[in-house]
């Protein structure tokens, strides 16, 4: 049972409001595909089906690392892709490795996903320059904060401050 003397710790979030933010403009562009009709593509596939693309077939491990995503995530995307006809796996250099590579269906939408992709980015362009102080700058100036002094060592030593964490 909770502790009614304690006050909830959720309900009090600085960055919520950018998840959801990020959230609604993902949505919007899902609701593009959904409109152009492009059946069965998750917009969380795009940047994989066009690396794949730009880069040719790559093993898990490679389409993985070339994203900046965990071997174990892009495993599950890539069954998902898979189950939707976007991808498929090939024998690679020897028995042992196979690569992802795109399949017919996924090769005939590649250049409108390209599309998307720079109209996107000419849109966050231009909300960009509509605003005081830009996101990928702020992002850019945490990055830096975080290169002198990492969020686990501020995170450890708030939480060694807390007598709850102890």
């Amino acid at each position: 049972m909770a502790d009614p003397i304690q006050p909830d710790p959720t309900q009090q979030s600085l960055w919520r409001p950018l998840r959801f933010l990020q959230g609604a403009i993902e949505a919007d562009i899902a609701r593009v595909y959904a409109e152009a009709p492009i059946e069965g593509l998750k917009s969380s596939f795009v940047m994989e089906l066009l690396r794949l693309h730009a880069a040719g077939p790559m093993t898990i491990t490679e389409l993985a690392e070339s994203v900046g995503r965990t071997h174990s995530a892009l495993s599950q995307k890539v069954a998902a892709m898979r189950a939707a006809g976007w991808v498929e796996t090939v024998a690679g250099e020897d028995a042992r490795s196979k690569k992802v590579t795109l399949t017919e269906q996924g090769r005939s939408v590649v250049g409108r996903l390209a599309a998307e992709w720079r109209a996107t980015e000419a849109v966050l362009a231009e909300i960009e320059a509509e605003i005081p102080y830009p996101l990928s700058r702020v992002v850019a100036d945490i990055e830096g904060v975080l290169a002198r002094r990492s969020f686990h060592d501020r995170l450890a030593e708030k939480l060694g401050e807390d007598p709850e964490w102890r």
